[in-house]
């Protein structure tokens, strides 16, 4: 739940000509810390004070020691920096930065399909909702979600949510049967096995590397799956000098910067209008946005106690399990 204030007005405020420095004087007045995805635009990735994935961005939120979180990422994220720190003032730069993969998950269906299951532990990936969490038993990322199914005894149903495509690559690694919602990212199904195949003939030099939210028919062209903390080391560790990339492609960034000689092709969905994939939602926070959120203190993300102590739990267990 958010409790939104008024949206900052750029024709009433005057930006500072150097948004970084800005930034930075007011990280230091509040002692406050920019946690940033890695599917964020450049600028913002660079002037945070960490980057990563929904695993390592879990991770430093629990254990920050400063007053104020920024979030660089979208609504879930933050929602999840709160839960870990109920104290501590949590900000989104755009409250309007949503999550598709959040959104097809309504609680109350949710619910409804979790009462038909009683026998049923549910782990849910990250990439949902706080009341989501709340319903949840453990929950996962990318990263890890093969390792804790695999850390499930085998006579224990699962319900898994809310990304089917996450949900089918799990249980192909671990051949545990598993109840599926049927949720999805709009960026990962709209990558076009047709024009990444296209790519391939073009670039044969470069190999494929793809998340695991993908739809099976583009995973079964990719060279490595991985999350996208684990693509990015993949490129650093490969051998290969070319890598077409499906996900999100501000990724590139932090490849192009670990790697600069190498070669990242983003690799394209199926509209027309753009040679890449990118997520309207994540691109919705800029830098004059965060620079203003720091500044007013606000949006801020607010929840019940009740609701945040019981969606603490299951990212617990997920913390204890990794």
């Amino acid at each position: 739940m958010f409790t939104t204030a008024p949206a900052p007005n750029f024709t009433q405020t005057r930006l500072p000509d150097d948004l970084f420095a800005a930034i930075n004087a007011l990280k230091q007045e509040l002692n406050a810390v920019i946690l940033a995805h890695y599917y964020q635009d450049s600028d913002i990735q660079d002037i945070a004070d960490f980057i990563g994935d929904s695993l390592e961005l879990a991770r430093k939120a629990a254990n920050t020691s400063a007053d104020v979180i920024v979030f660089a990422g979208v609504h879930f994220m933050a929602e999840t920096a709160k839960i870990l720190n109920p104290d501590k003032l949590v900000l989104l730069p755009d409250l309007n930065a949503g999550c598709s993969l959040a959104d097809s998950c309504p609680p109350e269906a949710f619910a409804a399909f979790k009462a038909d299951r009683p026998k049923h532990l549910v782990i849910s990936y990250i990439n949902c909702t706080a009341e989501i969490k709340a319903m949840s038993d453990i929950i996962c990322t990318s990263s890890n979600a093969v390792k804790i199914v695999n850390q499930i005894p085998a006579n224990q149903p699962i319900i898994f949510g809310p990304d089917r495509n996450l949900g089918r690559y799990v249980m192909e690694q671990t051949g545990r049967n598993m109840e599926i919602w049927q949720g999805a990212c709009i960026v990962h199904e709209n990558f076009s096995e047709k024009k990444i195949v296209q790519l391939k003939i073009e670039n044969p030099q470069a190999e494929i590397i793809a998340h695991p939210e993908c739809e099976p028919p583009v995973l079964r062209h990719a060279n490595y799956i991985g999350s996208t903390a684990a693509l990015l080391k993949y490129t650093q560790s490969s051998s290969s000098q070319a890598f077409i990339v499906a996900t999100e492609p501000g990724i590139i960034h932090q490849m192009q910067k670990q790697t600069p000689h190498k070669q990242f092709i983003p690799a394209p969905g199926n509209n027309n209008t753009c040679a890449c994939n990118e997520c309207p939602h994540m691109r919705l926070n800029t830098l004059e946005k965060l620079y203003l959120s720091l500044k007013n203190q606000t949006p801020e993300i607010t929840m019940s106690q009740e609701l945040q102590r019981a969606a603490l739990k299951p990212i617990q267990r997920m913390l204890e399990m990794s």
